[in-house]
């Protein structure tokens, strides 16, 4: 009977995988949209974005955006029950205001090219990323949201500022993922733009009244006689 005393010590000690339900929320709320939301929505997009060349290259970085959430999710769930929390939270607000505001204000934009100047397999993967991921349901971006949420909580991880290799890894992979959103012609400028405001909105519920609450955080400047 050691196999179930074992599978009963480990539902106790993972127990916080109970966040994960909220796949069961998100998932057919997203899919519902991306079927209904196809033709009639408003168009998100600046003249600014017409200056962003496509390069076909940054579908490199786009693409680890999976692995690098799946591994900072993994991360925290494993090592840091209340680092978890705190990433689950921020991160699934924000996919909840998403989701309401792509029902309310259907978008999408149309700066994907028709042509491609140059066929090689990056130019394939970006074909294939176009026939399966639509152009709508892109404001904000949650590519660009729940890679800052990932990064904010690599930074406010105690245990991983031992690691500066892994930080900077981490920042640079974010900022590359958050460049592809515009070079792969994935996102305009205003998706970004609204996913960096978001994030920065959930950080004041999710981290910043914390810090607040830390011995000796004080709003005030503090000065000394000299």
């Amino acid at each position: 009977m050691k196999w179930k005393t074992k599978f009963i010590e480990t539902m106790k000690r993972y127990k916080h995988a109970w966040v994960f339900l909220y796949a069961l929320i998100y998932m057919p709320w997203f899919w519902f949209l991306e079927k209904h939301v196809t033709m009639n929505y408003h168009v998100v997009q600046t003249a600014l974005d017409e200056e962003i060349p496509f390069i076909e290259y940054f579908i490199v970085p786009y693409m680890l955006w999976f692995v690098f959430i799946a591994a900072t999710f993994l991360y925290f769930f494993v090592t840091d029950v209340q680092g978890f929390y705190k990433l689950a939270k921020i991160s699934f607000a924000g996919m909840t205001i998403f989701l309401i505001i792509c029902s309310v204000f259907p978008n999408g934009q149309d700066l994907r090219p028709v042509v491609f100047e140059r066929d090689n397999i990056f130019v394939d993967a970006v074909r294939m990323l176009y026939r399966t991921d639509t152009c709508t349901n892109v404001f904000p971006s949650l590519h660009v949201f729940n890679t800052l949420c990932a990064c904010i909580a690599i930074h406010k991880s105690q245990a991983l500022k031992k690691h500066k290799a892994v930080c900077i890894g981490a920042y640079v992979l974010g900022a590359l993922i958050i460049m592809a959103t515009m070079f792969l012609k994935q996102h305009s400028v205003l998706d970004v733009t609204g996913a960096f405001i978001m994030a920065y909105l959930l950080y004041q519920w999710v981290y910043a009244e914390e810090t607040k609450k830390v011995p000796g955080y004080s709003k005030r400047p503090v000065f000394q006689n000299k």
